[in-house]
């Protein structure tokens, strides 16, 4: 006998870097060749000892850090998180309009579910995120694709043109996941105001925002002013994830920024879902807000100046053509005449090199997935970086 299954789930592609996993097992690595895994976007190192040392304080002497929490989050890493988020952004940002997730991904979930509902349609720029694609298939909401123009920018007008009675929000992540793009403000501003314009939802996915080369904890400089909008609320939701910035993946920690109305709404999901965020990861993130801007701040530098060696090493491979760079992220075209994911295979086989292919992240129509790639590289050095592109440089696909 054969249980039901959701035909939308089954409809949902697997989760990529677990496909792109499995290209591996079973494959030994030449000992002066090890693999350079380049697929994943998450640190492999632990948090710096100090932020261990807390966790581990709080995991022995604080009896609520093992207890149910409020659905919604820990008030103090709420509180924290408003107070910093309205001096780094310019605008006025109220703990009650923050809610703590279990990462981001669940707050795009969380979000979504508040927002979209079977046979709705929500505009997505391509390449895209494959996760807010999966869910999105999950809960029978079309994904429309908006393909982006030069550098990996979305346009405001081609989204208009793509809205519907069913359009129920425009994501855009900045920067970007899978491109690395850092959108302007002026082109987030006009997004917001085609979203207000149509009574849309503008949801900005800002996990990657502590490495946007336009921000700095020490000198200031803000990637856009959508909070300095007295109305914000009333169009705009931000995503965020501690994960990348204090390294806290295992703890699932990210944040929603929004309307306290929508976020009671909210409320229903996280506590059905979840009940609350762990207690542990919490008080991590809030620690780290507390202690470790400086510390942060140099994590950004290092990835800028890998960004750096990343964009040197393309001009000096001028048979792949680089459409985005920056975070953790370049996105490349490749160019052979196989298709991407045939040329990721082989790149694992040949070079010991493990990338995704830009299928991943593309609509199963769209050509340009099958000649681009997806690089991670904020888990290697610029002496790796240096590695990676000889290897590039000797493949003959």
């Amino acid at each position: 006998m054969t249980l039901p299954l959701n035909p939308a789930m089954a409809a949902t592609f697997p989760p990529p870097v677990m496909e792109a996993r499995r290209w591996i097992e079973g494959i030994s690595f030449p000992a002066g060749r090890p693999l350079i895994n380049v697929s994943q976007a998450a640190p492999v190192d632990p948090p710096p000892l100090a932020l261990r040392q807390a966790l581990a304080e709080a995991a022995l002497n604080d009896p609520a850090a093992h207890l149910y929490g409020p659905v919604l989050g820990l008030p103090a890493l709420r509180e924290e998180i408003a107070v910093q988020w309205s001096a780094a952004y310019g605008g006025a940002v109220a703990p009650s309009q923050v809610a703590i997730t279990q990462g981001c991904n669940q707050a795009f979930c969380a979000v979504m579910a508040t927002l979209a509902g079977a046979g709705d349609e929500v505009i997505l720029p391509t390449p895209w995120y494959f996760n807010h694609k999966m869910w999105l298939d999950m809960q029978d909401v079309r994904a429309v694709p908006l393909a982006c123009g030069a550098g990996l920018l979305p346009e405001p007008e081609a989204a208009a043109a793509l809205i519907t009675p069913r359009t129920r929000a425009i994501v855009l992540v900045s920067p970007n996941n899978p491109g690395g793009t850092e959108y302007p403000a002026s082109l987030m501003a006009a997004f917001r105001d085609l979203a207000r314009a149509r009574g849309l939802a503008l949801i900005v996915d800002e996990t990657y925002r502590d490495f946007d080369s336009r921000h700095h904890i020490t000198t200031g400089g803000r990637p856009h002013e959508l909070f300095t909008d007295p109305d914000w609320d009333d169009v705009l939701i931000q995503l965020y994830s501690f994960s990348k910035a204090y390294r806290l993946t295992g703890h699932r920690v990210g944040a929603i920024v929004a309307s306290a109305a929508r976020l009671a709404e909210v409320e229903k999901f996280l506590d059905t879902v979840a009940i609350c965020p762990g207690q542990l990861g919490q008080i991590a993130a809030l620690w780290g807000m507390r202690n470790l801007a400086q510390w942060v701040a140099g994590e950004r530098d290092e990835i800028l100046a890998r960004r750096q060696a990343m964009v040197a090493g393309f001009d000096a491979l001028p048979d792949w053509r680089l459409l985005g760079c920056g975070a953790y992220f370049a996105y490349v075209e490749h160019p052979y005449p196989l298709p991407s994911p045939e040329i990721a295979k082989r790149l694992v086989r040949e070079v010991s090199v493990l990338m995704l292919p830009g299928t991943m992240f593309q609509p199963e129509d769209a050509p340009e997935g099958a000649r681009q790639m997806r690089i991670a590289f904020a888990n290697i050095d610029r002496d790796g970086i240096g590695e990676l592109f000889r290897r590039l440089a000797a493949f003959r696909g």
